[in-house]
């Protein structure tokens, strides 16, 4: 019996951790509208400063409570100060953009956070002794509890009940949760919205501060924690529903017993199962436990397709035979970083077609990548196809799994439908990492002779005609009449509806093209680097195709190809002569973000309507 009660309190301990991140989260994306990607780095921020406060200061004074607390305020208080510079410099200028140019630009703000952090700690972890006078464990029949995981345990309901006071009982909670209903409302009535949002964004990071620093007794803090922590208080905001703090206190709890129980039932499914709930009740209840679906609203702006130009056309074309000649004529070098932008062109451009034409975002997308490269590494391994047969059994795998994805995906909208999404790809990438006997888990597959005995510039020729294919594909599938129809549904979904047009339809057709378009893309990866690894499939191979899609620009032809450009190809030459180069392309990034929300080659087409307005 003591087993599953403390199992129960493993579980809980973890909850009220995932509650103050996704309390602060919630509140954040509430008032300003903006999916904090940089949430993790503000917890990983909080741990490193307070342990590393603990660890220089004197053995005497760490080994004082007061000391020891203090330095957990001071690391929670950096994440709340850091916050703040953040809404002054990047969330304000970004806030009635599209909701996707923020998460990019906050994954920008978390490369430059981690990068500093680096630079001033070092790749090591930090270390910090046990809280004084919490050192001890609390006995449960057979079984022992700690006691600072109790107290932890105890401070997710407190802080759950703070901000319920806060927010019904004082002026400042009725000022968000009207911010919250309808912000532009708020501002009408003579109530300015911008300290109200910087003191959210303030209290949100500072309590993400506080849920870093409270897990120095408990693991050392390192640069490695704010990725999974993010993705799981993800989990737990969309889960529990948008905006919600009760759900999210629900959520927390849920996946806290499901995180406690499936580590001692199911080690090599913990992540599988954390995502798998998510998706069962997402199934059930599309708008999570306690949100709500979002309302028909006002439609954001979308800007028209880039193609018009045609100069700019034909610079797009010059430069896709610049990089077919240098990676037919340049060393082995050269021609891979070639491939790499390429592989990741038609990747962006399989995500680029469901954004750009049904409105439909994917957090996830790497799950048909990866799934086509893993089936076309093992038809090739264990069926000794050839490269063409393994390129179409990788199509093949990755379009069987978004037919059956889609029936999810058709219930959901917005934030749902991408959290989905990124649940289904998290499922694929813990698969291949635990999956041992199939996929060779971390170690992969390696050894894929694909290409042996054949010259590589074949292969190339290929790999270009694709891209070209793919982007005479797209250009014409805009101007057709089920492009039109596409947009339509997109654009006004209840009057294309009542127009006759089979909206959900034409949404689930052009998912699957762009399903098979990421499968091949995959294929092609394993074909270039003859091994496949669960990385193919991560959150962050995922976030790379969406920084392709925004970095050139959603609605431009040659978007894909600049943005991969852009973060593969300058990004390998940058990692080459400077180890901090993740941080200088998050401040690139956010900069591009701020500057030219509509990608880089928008800011070209934007600077050329200006120019001809002022004429």
């Amino acid at each position: 019996m003591s087993f599953w009660f403390i199992q129960c309190l493993n579980g809980l301990s973890h909850a009220s951790t995932l509650f103050m991140m996704a309390a602060g989260l919630t509140l954040v994306f509430g008032v300003t509208r903006i999916v904090n990607f940089a949430h993790g780095s503000f917890y990983m921020l909080g741990a490193l400063v307070a342990g590393y406060l603990v660890s220089q200061w004197q053995p005497s004074w760490a080994e004082q409570s007061i000391s020891y607390l203090a330095a957990m305020l001071l690391g929670a208080l950096a994440a709340a100060m850091l916050g703040a510079l953040a809404e002054f410099l990047l969330f304000r200028p970004l806030r009635h953009s599209p909701p996707l140019y923020p998460l990019l630009a906050t994954f920008g703000l978390s490369l430059a956070i981690h990068d500093a952090m680096l630079w001033w700690l070092g790749p090591g972890e930090i270390f910090a002794p046990r809280f004084p006078g919490f050192k001890g464990a609390i006995q449960l029949g057979d079984d022992f509890f700690p006691e600072w995981q109790a107290l932890t345990l105890c401070l997710g309901p407190i802080i759950w009940l703070l901000l319920h006071l806060l927010l019904t009982q004082t002026k400042w909670g009725q000022q968000v949760r009207a911010a919250t209903q309808d912000r532009d409302m708020l501002d009408a009535l003579g109530i300015n919205p911008s300290p109200l949002m910087l003191s959210v964004v303030v209290l949100g990071c500072g309590l993400a501060g506080l849920a870093g620093a409270l897990q120095l007794p408990r693991e050392p803090a390192n640069l490695q924690m704010d990725l999974q922590m993010v993705v799981e208080t993800f989990v737990v905001v969309v889960m529990g529903g948008l905006g919600s703090i009760g759900g999210a206190f629900l959520a927390s709890v849920l996946i806290g017993l499901v995180h406690a129980f499936g580590i001692h039932f199911f080690p090599q499914a913990t992540l599988v199962l954390i995502f798998l709930t998510m998706a069962l009740v997402l199934a059930v209840r599309p708008q999570g436990l306690m949100g709500e679906l979002p309302g028909a609203g006002q439609r954001e702006h979308v800007p028209s397709f880039g193609f018009a130009k045609g100069a700019f056309q034909w610079l797009g074309w010059l430069s896709l035979l610049i990089i077919s000649g240098l990676m037919l004529a340049s060393g082995e070098y050269v021609q891979s970083v070639l491939e790499d932008v390429l592989i990741v062109t038609l990747f962006g451009l399989s995500l680029q077609w469901m954004m750009a034409l049904s409105g439909w975002v994917s957090f996830g997308h790497a799950a048909y990548f990866g799934l086509g490269a893993y089936a076309a590494a093992l038809s090739h391994l264990h069926g000794g196809l050839n490269a063409m047969g393994a390129v179409c059994v990788g199509m093949a795998v990755s379009l069987l799994a978004a037919v059956f994805m889609a029936q999810l995906l058709q219930r959901s909208t917005g934030v749902y439908l991408a959290m989905l999404s990124l649940a289904f790809a998290q499922m694929v990438w813990a698969s291949a990492s635990q999956w041992v006997a199939l996929t060779g888990g971390d170690n992969g597959l390696i050894g894929l002779h694909f290409l042996e005995g054949k010259p590589r510039w074949i292969f190339q020729i290929i790999l270009v005609s694709l891209c070209l294919l793919a982007l005479v594909g797209f250009s014409r599938l805009v101007r057709s009449s089920f492009g039109a129809a596409l947009q339509a549904g997109r654009d006004a979904p209840q009057r294309a509806q009542a127009s006759g047009l089979a909206v959900s339809s034409l949404n689930l057709q052009v998912f699957l093209m762009s399903a098979a378009l990421a499968g091949l893309s995959g294929s092609l990866w394993a074909l270039s680097k003859g091994a496949v690894f669960p990385s193919v499939a991560s959150v962050s191979n995922s976030v790379d195709a969406l920084m392709v899609v925004l970095l050139g620009g959603v609605h431009q032809l040659w978007g894909a190809l600049a943005g991969s450009f852009i973060l593969t190809g300058v990004g390998a030459e940058m990692g080459r002569h400077f180890e901090y180069w993740r941080g200088l392309l998050g401040v690139l990034i956010m900069l591009l973000i701020v500057f030219a929300p509509e990608g880089f080659l928008g800011l070209k087409l934007r600077t050329a309507s200006k120019r001809a307005l002022e004429k």
